[in-house]
This record gives C-alpha cells, sequence and structure tokens, in this order.
C-alpha cells in the first residue's frame, strides 16, 4: 500500500514534514496489529527519522542506516526542480532517472520504504 500526499508546502521544512507524515501512516497500516512489540516498532519508526542537508540533496534515511528518499535543495539542477524526491542509487548518491514527486507540490504516492519505483 503507499498514502497519497495531496497538500503542497509553503517551504522545504513542511515539504518534508508532510513526506514523512504520510510515511509514517503507510507503515503504521504495514504494522497494523496491536501487540506491544508492534507498538515499539511504530514508535521506533515514527520518530527515527534522520534529515541530512548536503549541498545538493537532503537524505532521509531511518534509524538503522537506510537511506529512504532523497530531495534536490537547489534551484539550479539541470534535470530537477527544487523539492523533487528522487529514489536511493546508494547510500550517498540518488538515482538521476526521474523524479517520483515533489515535496513542494504534492500530489505524490510515497510507501514507508520510500518513494515509489517507476
Amino acid at each position: 500500500m503507499s498514502v497519497y500526499v495531496k497538500e503542497s508546502a509553503k517551504d522545504m521544512a513542511e515539504g518534508l514534514s508532510n513526506m514523512e507524515t504520510a510515511m509514517i501512516a503507510d507503515y503504521n497500516h504495514f504494522m497494523y496489529k496491536d501487540s506491544e512489540n508492534h507498538a515499539t516498532m511504530r514508535y521506533e519508526y515514527a520518530t527515527g527519522f534522520e534529515v541530512t542537508f548536503g549541498s545538493k540533496y537532503i537524505k532521509i534515511c531511518e534509524r538503522r542506516g537506510s537511506v529512504l528518499a532523497f530531495v534536490v535543495n537547489v534551484e539550479n539542477d539541470k534535470k530537477f526542480k527544487l523539492g523533487d524526491i528522487l529514489k536511493p542509487a546508494g547510500y550517498n548518491a540518488p538515482a538521476r532517472n526521474k523524479a517520483r514527486g515533489n515535496i513542494l507540490k504534492g500530489g505524490y504516492p510515497i510507501n514507508w520504504t520510500g518513494p515509489l519505483y517507476l
């Protein structure tokens, strides 16, 4: 299942918050069972995002170090717009084949594991 982010955002911080909220909602649906262990896992996922700002991209990771997504953080990229969501190609680089959505414009689907495959 994936969650569809409808809302646009005024700035990057709000856009990142909208994306993380959708990812948490998708994870909660994935971990639907009501047990103490699942509640702990839901809490750890919801509080475990690590956001790193680089010179061109914002990298979103989970607590265990897996990269979930990259977001373009410059206006002068030759191929992508500010706020475009990119799937990770590896730990330090995004896949630059196609944007999976834009956190400023909204209107994109996302999973708890990150942007969808093409």
